[in-house]
């Protein structure tokens, strides 16, 4: 087996024109943010006497005050997001698949899965997957690409890439920075973000979590059977029962419709069953390899930032007008993780 959730699906900014700093993403680099539940606020008059009270509350009634500020919602939460709390991604971690007419773009998490990273970055640099296919697309779960040929002597050559990796699961939770959902989730302990990714924790461990878009590397019964060139992303309701049992490898960042729209696989677990149904895959490359006057960038809002933490909470209680009921919770995969077009790039 194996978004973009792009401004322009998510929130009608749609991965376009980015200014912004240039922030590099490594552990410890990036600032921590928090979010916690909002508390409620002290009874202004306890304990004071009622006449006291009425003329205190006369007074504030007088008061002049500056005005409340808007309620949170997406849109004003993007709209008013400096560009420092934007980050770009960089061109040796963002993966850009041409397929069935169109540009898919994934985003390589080198901080939770590095040697699968390291040997997906071979694997492109060495064309590996130019016209291999799109094999399966299965109805509300995932699509998956590689080689087709169930003749593991007839396969492609992984070239200089590494025919057996470590299972990456989880890694240890310190020193990543830490952007949390109060509310309680099913099968983590806690959840959040960290580094661009949702991501779970216990007190040891940290994993990323099967939300939709993610990428992950395809494997067989054994834990270590994973080498990168198989992948597939989550394209329906998140799977959050494959966590730490599936190595995730990134995030599409923009593109899903490229593969959500693709024919359903009519075999078992939505796997092609002619040849003639498969999807050829033109070129899959690193940002890094194309020439600048077409290259791709991109920059998502940062994960640590203060507008991402405004952001969770415009998702939590739903200001907008049409909502009914505010909700006031959230579960991690339904918050957004926005993207736009830097002004630096070439597409």
């Amino acid at each position: 087996m194996m978004i973009s959730t792009s401004l322009a699906l998510l929130l009608a900014v749609q991965a376009a024109a980015y200014p912004g700093t240039s922030l590099r993403e490594t552990p410890g680099q990036e600032k921590t943010g928090s979010l916690t539940p909002p508390q409620p606020s002290p009874n202004i008059g306890e304990g004071v006497p009622g006449h006291q009270r009425a003329r205190e509350d006369q007074c504030a009634s007088v008061s002049p005050e500056a005005k409340p500020e808007p309620p949170l919602t997406t849109a004003a939460v993007l709209e008013s997001a400096p560009d420092a709390d934007w980050h770009t991604i960089a061109d040796d971690r963002l993966l850009v698949m041409d397929v069935n007419g169109g540009r898919v773009l994934i985003e390589l998490a080198e901080a939770f899965a590095p040697q699968h990273v390291k040997n997906i970055q071979q694997l492109a640099r060495q064309h590996y997957w130019d016209g291999l296919a799109i094999v399966r697309a299965q109805e509300n779960y995932v699509v998956q690409w590689g080689d087709p040929e169930e003749d593991e002597a007839k396969r492609r050559s992984l070239g200089e890439a590494k025919t057996k990796l470590p299972a990456e699961f989880d890694r240890e939770r310190q020193a990543l920075p830490w952007q949390a959902i109060p509310d309680p989730d099913a099968y983590a302990a806690e959840t959040g973000f960290s580094l661009g990714f949702p991501v779970g924790r216990d007190s040891q461990r940290a994993w990323l979590l099967h939300c939709y878009g993610m990428v992950g590397a395809g494997r067989g019964n054994e834990a270590d059977s994973s080498k990168g060139s198989e992948l597939y992303v989550v394209s329906g309701h998140s799977p959050r029962h494959l966590d730490r049992n599936i190595t995730l490898v990134g995030r599409v960042i923009e593109g899903m419709s490229v593969l959500t729209t693709l024919s359903r696989g009519t075999g078992p677990l939505g796997f092609y069953e002619k040849p003639e149904q498969r999807v050829s895959i033109e070129r899959i490359r690193l940002a890094s390899e194309i020439d600048t006057a077409d290259r791709p960038r991109r920059q998502r809002l940062s994960t640590e930032s203060a507008s991402f933490a405004k952001l969770i909470e415009a998702r939590r209680f739903r200001h907008e007008d049409w909502f009914v009921n505010k909700v006031g919770r959230i579960e991690v995969c339904n918050v957004p993780l926005p993207v736009r077009r830097s002004p630096e790039s070439g597409d």
